[in-house]
């Protein structure tokens, strides 16, 4: 049996439809929607509405980790937009359609997906279409093996609200939720061989984005599961360029399956 999975697609459309060749099944851990590219500046929701210059300012200030004044861009910029008439809103959903409707025919099927913490949950059901099964909190066999899904981010001091879908800065983020019910939908799979998740557990070698130089957040009621449940495989992307990609914690491999959105190749899982 041979699963791909990927994971943080930001809309690479292109290499997520050549992501199945070779496999049984896809799985996709989430991040589809491209908000935007720091590789490329003129792709993403954010340079469509607000213009590449405009995108190239935002990187800039995010980089020199301006993080207020970066900020405060953000608010002027949909600020404008809302005086026009057109509200951040409808602009959002609209640009995420856009990106859903062709990214969702691109995934090759058989797939089994969750939720990032840039999408948008309640368009799902529009666009995944037969032989895609979307999962969270939900547990599925494939080749006699138990995948385990948890979708979304958690949220944290500085974003407080949970299932944020507009943004008060300058990127909007559209599912986030409380530790509570994230270690809840955990607790409900009870023990799999395959723990699929957004974000990692909370060990800091996964958490930190050696290119961002943060932290991320992770989980502690993953790393708990891990500990206790003790699946074979805790499987997760989220952290683009994590200090390490790959951590043992007793039996469980666990392993970051990358930016597909940079590197256009899935992880190989196979038994």
């Amino acid at each position: 049996m041979r699963v791909h999975v990927v994971s943080d697609v930001h809309g690479n459309s292109r290499d997520l439809a050549a992501a199945g060749a070779g496999a049984d099944a896809v799985v996709c851990l989430g991040d589809l929607v491209l908000f935007l590219d720091y590789a490329d500046h003129s792709r993403g929701i954010f340079p469509d509405l607000f213009g590449v210059e405009n995108a190239d300012r935002l990187i800039e200030l995010r980089t020199a980790r301006r993080f207020q004044e970066a900020r405060e861009l953000g608010r002027s910029l949909w600020g404008e937009l809302d005086r026009t008439g057109t509200g951040r809103e409808a602009a959002i959903e609209s640009a995420v359609r856009k990106q859903y409707a062709e990214l969702f025919a691109a995934l090759p099927t058989p797939a089994y997906a969750t939720y990032g913490n840039v999408d948008m949950p309640s368009l799902w059901p529009e666009y995944a279409g037969p032989g895609i099964t979307v999962l969270d909190g939900q547990r599925v066999e494939i080749g006699g093996r138990v995948f385990g899904f948890v979708g979304g981010g958690l949220t944290s001091p500085k974003l407080p609200q949970a299932r944020r879908s507009v943004p008060t800065g300058e990127t909007p983020i559209p599912y986030l939720i409380d530790d509570e019910e994230y270690a809840a939908k955990v607790e409900a799979l009870g023990e799999v061989d395959v723990l699929c998740t957004h974000i990692p557990p909370d060990v800091p070698e996964l958490c930190y984005d050696t290119v961002a130089r943060r932290f991320e957040r992770g989980s502690a009621a993953l790393l708990h599961a891990i500990r206790t449940t003790r699946p074979r495989y805790s499987l997760f992307g989220h952290v683009h360029q994590p200090l390490a990609r790959r951590v043992r914690i007793g039996g469980t491999e666990c392993v970051n399956v990358g930016h597909f959105n940079a590197t256009g190749t899935p992880y190989v899982l196979q038994w």
